[in-house]
């Protein structure tokens, strides 16, 4: 009995540690991206628009979307060809939170 409550004692402790990361993840993303590709990931924002935010609820573009390349961009920042800013580094951010960040963006395909 004791080993069983045991068992269910660490399965709730990691349940709550996965939804506690969710929470981060959510809060991170509203922090550092969804000003640009918004709350569903479209790119549909006023600066999204500006800045030509990809769609990633699009196949396409997710099909296109390499894991390496997402996080790439989110830990250095993204430039286009003339070295205009088109999306600036999120900071702070552990490996983890900003692999997170990468399947969040991934969530998004329809």
């Amino acid at each position: 009995m004791k080993k069983q409550l045991l068992i269910l004692g660490i399965a709730i402790s990691a349940l709550g540690l996965i939804s506690l990361r969710a929470d981060d993840t959510q809060a991170n993303y509203d922090k550092q991206c969804a000003k640009c590709h918004g709350p569903d990931g479209k790119g549909d924002t006023k600066m999204g628009k500006k800045l030509g935010a990809k769609d990633y609820t699009d196949a396409k573009i997710q099909a296109e979307f390499k894991d390496e390349d997402a996080t790439k961009s989110v830990k250095e920042g993204l430039k286009d060809k003339d070295g205009k800013t088109l999306m600036k580094p999120a900071e702070g951010l552990s490996d983890d939170q900003v692999k997170a960040l990468v399947a969040k963006m991934r969530s998004f395909k329809k």
